[in-house]
């Protein structure tokens, strides 16, 4: 692409990003568009860090939300492709202990239906387990589990399912999650990029995005340079030392669902990768066999999720032209973010915006308008 070209779409996608700040003052939006072979345009807008006046940049690390589902699932195609892990066995031989839905005894759960959320699992007793506490122990509260449905017949969008497979990780290979994704995924494609903030750079944790509400307070992450004391979820009266920590006892604690934080560059490098692989292939449910939340959710894989669905009440199509892409959506602590990639093309956008509000009205799709106005109308 010629610089003229590149100037003129940079300019269009900060007018789009100008716009879309300017109902929301507090917010930063940065979208980085890439095709198979590098970045096409770049827009930032907004700060990084408000108080400190510091402008947000493609560079800055951001809690994705759960595009962090992606992330933790990319680590578990390199143990498939290792051969430490198979997508259909019971993954109660990896977890050294039976793992089955009290209702179903007989269905054996398996990889690929926690990566696809059709486990049986529910977020209903939460997905949050502390320092100190197993995941077996977790699953054994009656509320984790739906009632009515069949590990392997119902979608039910679920951020415990991930729990489940980190600590599935963690038991075949002894490490902990956070230092097994950036050896798996981070470490050989150069990004700077963690869970929980253990992992990344000094630098990086210099420039962490601060995640505001619509009126300006710090919700999330506002780090003042450095990282957080205690980086997992730990009882008050816990020194929070990880040393004791055993891989395999609870995935939970670096936040494979949602704990990500990775620039807006990066996070357009791990969509150059998941466009080729075998990931890519979304399984297909509808309203009778799975819950769309609205129609947001009407196509979902190995965590990843495939846009512009035709069936009878589907909404998931935010950039409104119909192409199926594919990627993930996060939405979390009032930021909205997406990577999505047209898997024809190839070209993509990895973006987030912050400041939403929770009751923040939708656009012509199951998304957000905020979200639409920083997507919609950008340049081919």
């Amino acid at each position: 692409m010629g610089i003229g070209i590149r100037f003129v779409f940079a300019t269009l996608l900060a007018m789009v990003s100008v716009a879309t700040n300017a109902a929301r003052p507090h917010a930063a939006t940065v979208v980085v568009q890439f095709d198979r072979a590098g970045e096409t345009a770049v827009t930032a807008q907004g700060f990084a860090d408000a108080s400190a006046h510091r402008t947000v940049t493609a560079d800055d690390p951001v809690r994705v939300a759960s595009i962090s589902k992606l992330v933790t699932a990319l680590g578990v195609m390199a143990l498939v492709r290792d051969g430490k892990l198979r997508l259909d066995k019971d993954v109660s031989a990896y977890l050294g202990w039976t793992l089955r839905h009290p209702a179903y005894p007989k269905t054996p759960i398996t990889l690929r239906m926690l990566l696809s959320h059709r486990s049986g699992l529910t977020d209903d007793a939460d997905y949050l387990i502390a320092l100190g506490s197993t995941l077996r122990d977790h699953l054994g509260k009656p509320a984790v589990w739906d009632k009515t449905h069949k590990p392997g017949t119902w979608f039910r969008y679920t951020n415990l399912n991930f729990p489940v497979v980190a600590t599935i990780m963690e038991r075949v290979t002894g490490d902990r999650f956070d230092r097994l994704i950036h050896r798996l995924v981070f470490a050989p494609y150069g990004i700077d990029a963690c869970f929980n903030w253990t992992m990344c750079s000094d630098a990086a944790v210099a420039r962490a995005v601060v995640l505001l509400d619509p009126a300006g307070k710090p919700v999330r992450d506002d780090l003042k340079g450095k990282r957080p004391d205690c980086p997992v979820v730990a009882p008050p009266e816990s020194d929070c030392g990880l040393d004791a920590y055993v891989p395999g006892t609870n995935g939970a604690l670096f936040s494979p669902q949602g704990g990500l934080r990775i620039s807006m560059r990066d996070l357009a490098k791990i969509g150059r990768l998941f466009a080729v692989s075998h990931m890519a292939k979304g399984w297909r449910f509808n309203g009778h066999n799975g819950e769309t939340e609205k129609g947001f959710f009407c196509r979902y894989g190995l965590a990843v999720q495939t846009l512009a669905s035709r069936h009878t009440g589907c909404a998931d199509d935010p950039f409104g032209d119909g192409r199926a892409r594919i990627g993930h959506a996060g939405d979390a602590y009032r930021l909205k973010s997406g990577l999505w990639v047209d898997p024809v093309t190839g070209k993509g956008v990895a973006y987030f915006t912050t400041a939403v509000a929770e009751d923040a009205p939708s656009g012509t799709s199951a998304f957000t308008q905020a979200e639409e106005a920083v997507i919609q109308g950008l340049p081919d």
